[in-house]
């Protein structure tokens, strides 16, 4: 810190969230930005007991003094906004961008059929015809809603005037690097780019401002909808394998494959990681259920981080061992000493 992007290295799915609402906790981080595409992306946080699945507002709101923003490259659904604002009692801390663009009933109707619907599989969400229109310069703007008219701010401003102060800040991307429109399995892909860089843009922080890139990956390798994915198993091998997963924003079942060194490689280079998480640990380690240091992981868990450090040659620095927030080995300051 103090500015972090925080980005997804495979397909989505990876705990993007978790990690978030964690950095947030544990550095105090005094705002998050929301980049990405918009309320096409889940994120699940489980804090002190309760589960939240997140559309719209940074995964941050678990810190209470956190300021909530959505950047100007961010699509908005002032419906999923505002019940979340509500959800999460935050209506003090939430900022929108005033030129983020707002998804329409006709956006979301033309993303259910045809193309997007039948081949590319996708959310649903109104995300991709609302980007076009947006390419075209037609789309209207936050702006241009009175119910977020409370809510608008210039979120550059106040992103880059935190870092300049000093203070911590995270970047919160969404979906994930293979999901990219220039990155990723075109034509199976989201409506824009969702790299690190691409998160930055959306936010409005130059690349000269950026401390860290902490890429998530997941111990084994999901997508949700159309598109490749690289040795990919059976539902019926992945419920034994205990990986059978459902969508947070569509309940669709996840596709699953065992954990793509090569894929993981890219994203390191694709995003320009300086660390990585790996979320899930549990999940293939059954053992390692709630660990909170590095050496109480299995000998097998270890072997495999060791694998994956030797492999894309970034650190991993935070391993997700449970689905809680506070559930992670960070080793942050073991690997930096």
């Amino acid at each position: 810190m103090p500015c972090t992007v925080v980005v997804c290295g495979f397909f989505g799915d990876t705990g993007k969230g978790k990690i978030i609402s964690y950095l947030s906790l544990k550095g105090k981080t005094a705002v998050t930005a929301r980049a990405g595409v918009g309320p096409n992306a889940g994120h699940t946080v489980v804090y002190k007991g309760k589960e939240y699945k997140m559309r719209m507002l940074p995964s941050a709101f678990v810190y209470d003094k956190c300021r909530l923003l959505i950047g100007p490259g961010v699509l908005i659904n002032p419906e999923i906004l505002l019940q979340e604002i509500q959800i999460t009692k935050s209506q003090n801390r939430v900022g929108v961008d005033h030129q983020c663009a707002v998804i329409e009933p006709k956006h979301i109707e033309a993303d259910k059929k045809g193309h997007l619907a039948q081949k590319i599989k996708t959310t649903g969400s109104g995300t991709g015809p609302c980007n076009a229109e947006r390419a075209l310069r037609t789309v209207k703007l936050a702006r241009d809603f009175s119910e977020l008219k409370k809510f608008l701010t210039d979120v550059p401003l106040e992103v880059n005037t935190a870092i300049n102060e000093g203070k911590n800040v995270l970047i919160e991307g969404t979906q994930g690097t293979y999901l990219s429109l220039f990155h990723g399995t075109y034509p199976y892909c989201t409506s824009k780019d969702v790299t690190a860089s691409a998160a930055c843009s959306d936010v409005g922080v130059g690349p000269t401002k950026v401390d860290d890139v902490v890429v998530v990956f997941k111990a084994y390798t999901t997508r949700v909808g159309g598109g490749p994915l690289p040795n990919e198993l059976s539902w019926e091998e992945a419920e034994k394998r205990g990986w059978a997963e459902v969508a947070t924003v569509t309940g669709r079942r996840r596709r699953s494959a065992p954990f793509s060194y090569e894929l993981a490689k890219r994203a390191v280079m694709l995003n320009g990681a300086t660390q990585a998480a790996l979320t899930k640990i549990d999940v293939m380690f059954p053992e390692c259920k709630g660990v909170k240091s590095y050496e109480e992981l299995s000998k097998e868990a270890k072997a495999f981080i060791e694998k994956v450090e030797k492999e894309i040659q970034v650190p991993v620095t935070l391993i997700g061992t449970g689905p809680g927030t506070l559930e992670i080995v960070d080793r942050r300051e073991e690997l930096k000493s």
